[in-house]
């Protein structure tokens, strides 16, 4: 469980997220889980299964999301 439930976060959080090798600082969390959100909806294959991992780590709360196995 996280420590902050998530209708207590802060709307607006700087976020990094690592996709497909780049590497993007959001100071929106809210516009990072939009874009890969939409990623994830309109792309295929590999490409779609990157943006989803990110996508459901941002769902998570995390501050640094990666689509890479550490």
């Amino acid at each position: 469980m996280l420590k902050i439930p998530e209708l207590a976060m802060p709307r607006s959080r700087k976020v990094t997220t690592v996709c497909n090798g780049k590497r993007e600082v959001w100071t929106d969390y809210e516009q990072a889980k939009a874009y890969f959100l939409e990623t994830m909806m309109t792309a295929e294959g590999e490409e779609r299964d990157r943006a989803e991992c990110v996508y459901i780590q941002l769902l998570h709360g995390l501050d640094e999301c990666s689509d890479e196995d550490e």
